[in-house]
């Protein structure tokens, strides 16, 4: 709130401005315009809070076990895994400070303000409210102030309102801290500063936005708890079990501890840090830089995109789209602020009228455009990005404007201001003046003769109505007379501009409701222009009026109807914020874009926040999860993509490495009850542990993805890492590989061969064959390292039976030729079994495709998944 007492004191010392008194008294009251800082919390404080995480919980016990075991070498890895983890938990709490740190820099260093009656600089820190604050283009606005004089003060808004062009600032408007002032000058009332300035508040919303755990963390932590539960109970089972064989409790112990870390998959966060790095990797390639790996997997989730408009969907640049004439209609092609394009008649239209309104475009006109030395290949504004838009177009219809203005130099002008809504200049030699006017329609046409006026109205409604910034140009024969605006104008036409959509953004948000996806826009610009842009876009439709709210419809709360929008215009940093909470209170796993400083606190707070790094500010870049280099809708369906991958592939290690554990536990818990007392040695099921769970679980997180993985809804926040399904899936793995591993002992026993040694040699084989058969199709072709993995496994287990050190550390026997041939034969069994299941539930799946109820999005399947899912 303005503090109105000092505004009327102000304006009380005749803008003589503060006294140094007053000055003293107010900064001690209201304190120093800065930014306040986060409190930062010690390291240790940091790691401990990351410690708390069940998964890793999980890990530090099993890092216990296999120290007592003796196993230092896996005891290393997972408390590297433990310390990776934890590390990249403190990083992402840093983040948030490194965010309104971005925020501090956006603060103007220094300030002019008028005090004592004399104009003086200083630090931005020293600014109260009640100081008198000048301005002139190129200031970046120290405080929120209210603006008392004017000479046309424009100011960029754009980082913290969404605004897409300059806004003209009259006396008794706003202006806000951290915004630039683009052209004129004026002086402005201090009313808010530090904390309470707009970039204060954004400030304390960025910090206070912490995001939640991601769908993966929430899945990780339930199967945690799960595996935890399993492994105790599966141990007392086999100390219970053999207490009452009569054996001697520490042999019971130890066992029972060994079987506990085999049936846990310890390498699991392994796989996942692998798989999220291999993720960002191919997403860099991809222009998509991921500043927290966490974000890789939770993009495969998304269930809404929440993105903003301006710089966006659009290009954040005005473009001449349509142009009117009195004697006809053209259209204009070409992007951004280049001379490439051209102005193409709809219909009967004259060339000659088309030239004589270029010309006076780029003479009442005090912008030009220039190649951007940062960005090659594009062109960049100097001045008003209306007015620069207005010499491109000059340049795509053919007109010269160096050319033109130095044939007819101007001598005289009226200055745009924002109360008239219009300017003028005058050109040509003195007594018989040319005059171009330019500014709003509805205040040109007024003094325009002629039949075209009504025409010229009726069109310049339409367009607006799209939408678009509609400007006309009229000429007088009087000479200037004052900032009177003359009649009779001969109306030379209207030039429709806009910021138009990337061209890229319609394709792209096809594939995002193809995939299951919805799409939200928040911007910060009127409503009628965004509306447009939706509609160009196709997020919106004839039909589509009641899925647009304003900021103003937010203000009393969110409901459900307004969740369901589809557009969101008119909103503030804390509306962002607060719908994406809402979003996620209903269940949705939001990914928000955006490129200004009113993006940073819903970046910050979405399950993933992805920033604009080419056009987007320091502060958006900072609280988000994801930055896209090439600022490109496209580039976040590839990431979509690379997280589904991830989400796969996890699934699939999951599937193979509990199958391997539950038959290590069916062989420990029932080859007793046929006289096999001590199945497996621990260090026997610690060694097939760590071949079949090390490089070959790792390298399974490296696999390419599922071609139909973008035409699949997203996996539910709430849905379990192992679902019914996949349960199922685990039961049939571990009952094949247990049952053909106790198969071969009882064969290896009938014949009086070594059964224990056996029984080992096929349990590790028959694991490895599973995580062939588990694979994606084709996946052969895309990841060498797998086959690499598997088959030095495999080595290793043969000879952990063949050479003597091995034998005799691990406790295995020499086995005959032909006990060989038997443990290969067995070994393969389960891997094939699953592969022809697989196959023939392909062609099943394939068969229904052409089912509607498989294809309906409203008709998931009993997972929480389309018909046709696969592994996912």
């Amino acid at each position: 709130m303005a503090d109105h007492r000092l505004l009327s004191l102000t304006r009380e010392v005749a803008r003589s401005g503060l006294t140094d008194v007053q000055v003293a008294s107010l900064r001690q009251r209201h304190g120093a315009n800065t930014v306040p800082e986060v409190a930062r919390p010690a390291v240790l404080r940091r790691a401990g809070r990351q410690l708390r995480d069940p998964m890793l919980l999980l890990l530090l016990a099993a890092s216990a076990l296999t120290t007592w075991q003796g196993d230092l070498s896996d005891t290393a890895v997972i408390l590297t895994v433990v310390v990776l983890n934890t590390a990249v938990g403190v990083v992402q709490e840093v983040r948030a400070e490194h965010a309104v740190a971005a925020l501090r820099s956006m603060a103007a260093p220094h300030a002019r303000v008028r005090r004592n009656g004399a104009d003086n600089v200083v630090p931005v820190g020293d600014v109260v409210p009640g100081d008198l604050m000048l301005l002139e283009a190129g200031d970046i606005v120290a405080a929120d102030a209210e603006v008392i004089e004017s000479q046309q003060l424009k100011t960029d808004d754009a980082a913290l309102t969404g605004e897409s062009l300059p806004v003209s600032k009259a006396p008794g408007d706003d202006i806000f801290a951290g915004t630039t002032v683009v052209r004129g000058r004026g002086m402005a009332t201090v009313t808010r500063t530090g904390a309470d300035s707009s970039l204060g508040r954004i400030a304390s919303l960025v910090a206070a936005a912490r995001p939640g755990p991601t769908p993966l963390q929430e899945r990780l932590t339930r199967l945690a708890r799960t595996l935890t539960a399993a492994a105790v109970g599966i141990s007392c089972l086999v100390i219970v079990e053999g207490l009452l064989r009569g054996l001697p409790l520490a042999n019971l112990v130890v066992s029972a501890t060994s079987l506990a870390v085999a049936a846990v998959p310890e390498s699991l966060p392994a796989v996942l840090t692998l798989s999220l790095a291999l993720g960002a990797r191919r997403m860099a390639g991809r222009a998509a830089i991921a500043r927290e790996l966490r974000s890789v997997e939770t993009l495969g989730s998304v269930t809404l995109l929440a993105t903003d408009k301006t710089g966006t969907l659009t290009e954040n640049r005005m473009v001449a789209e349509r142009v009117w004439t009195p004697a006809g209609e053209f259209d204009v092609s070409g992007g951004g602020y280049g001379p490439i394009g051209i102005v193409s008649p709809r219909g009967v239209a004259s060339a000659a009228a088309l030239r004589r309104l270029l010309i006076a475009a780029v003479l009442c006109n005090d912008a030009d455009v220039q190649p951007d030395p940062d960005h090659p290949g594009t062109w960049r504004p100097v001045g008003d990005p209306t007015e620069a838009a207005l010499v491109a177009l000059a340049h795509r219809g053919g007109v010269n404007p160096a050319a033109e203005r130095a044939a007819a130099p101007r001598h005289g002008e009226v200055p745009f201001d924002s109360d008239r809504a219009w300017m003028a200049t005058a050109h040509g030699t003195a007594g018989d003046d040319p005059v171009v006017y330019k500014g709003a329609p509805d205040v040109l046409l007024a003094s325009v003769t002629g039949p075209a006026a009504e025409a010229a109205r009726s069109w310049a409604v339409g367009r607006a109505a799209d939408g678009a910034r509609v400007l006309a140009l009229a000429e007088g024969r009087h000479g200037l007379v004052g900032t009177t605006l003359p009649t009779g104008l001969t109306l030379l036409g209207l030039v429709a501009l806009a910021d138009p959509p990337r061209q890229d953004v319609a394709p792209v948000l096809a594939l995002l409701e193809g995939a299951g996806i919805r799409v939200a826009v928040m911007t910060g610009d009127h409503p009628a222009t965004a509306e447009a842009i939706a509609r160009r876009v196709g997020l919106l439709h004839d039909s589509g009026t009641d899925l647009v709210r304003t900021g103003r419809d937010l203000d009393d709360g969110i409901d459900s109807a307004s969740l369901g929008a589809v557009l969101f215009a008119r909103v503030r940093p804390e509306h962002k914020l607060a719908l994406v909470r809402a979003w996620q209170e209903a269940g949705e796993v939001v990914a928000v874009t955006g490129d200004g400083v009113n993006d940073g606190p819903a970046l910050r707070r979405a399950d993933i926040g992805v920033a604009m790094g080419q056009g987007g500010t320091e502060v958006a870049r900072q609280a988000a999860d994801l930055v896209l280099t090439d600022d490109s809708l496209q580039t976040i369906v590839h990431a979509v993509e690379e997280g589904r991958r991830i989400h796969d592939n996890l699934r699939r290690y999951l599937r193979y490495a509990l199958g391997g554990g539950l038959a290590e536990v069916l062989v420990m818990l029932l080859m007793p009850f046929v006289g096999f007392l001590v199945p497996l040695l621990p260090g026997q099921i610690l060694w097939i542990n760590m071949l079949t769970h090390g490089l070959p679980g790792v390298a399974l997180g490296a696999d390419p993805g599922s071609p139909e993985a973008m035409t699949q809804r997203p996996v539910p926040r709430t849905a379990a890492l192992v679902d019914r399904t996949m349960a199922r899936q685990i039961i049939v793995t571990g009952t094949l590989v247990g049952g053909v591993s106790m198969v071969a002992a009882l064969w290896a026993r009938a014949d009086g061969m070594p059964w224990r040694t056996s029984s080992f040699l096929v349990l590790g084989l028959g694991q490895l064959g599973v995580a062939v058969a588990v694979r994606a199709p084709g996946a052969a072709r895309h990841n060498p390292f797998f086959a690499l993995a598997v088959a030095s496994a495999m080595v290793l287990q043969t000879l952990a039976v063949l050479v003597p050190p091995l034998r005799e550390l691990l406790g295995t026997a020499f086995l005959p030729p032909q006990m060989w041939w038997r443990c290969a034969l067995l070994a393969v069994i389960p891997g094939l079994a699953l592969r022809m299941a697989r196959r023939a539930g392909r062609r099943v799946r394939v068969s229904r495709r052409g089912d509607a109820r498989c294809r309906s999005v409203d008709r998931p399947s009993d997972e929480g998944r389309p018909c046709g899912s696969g592994d996912r």
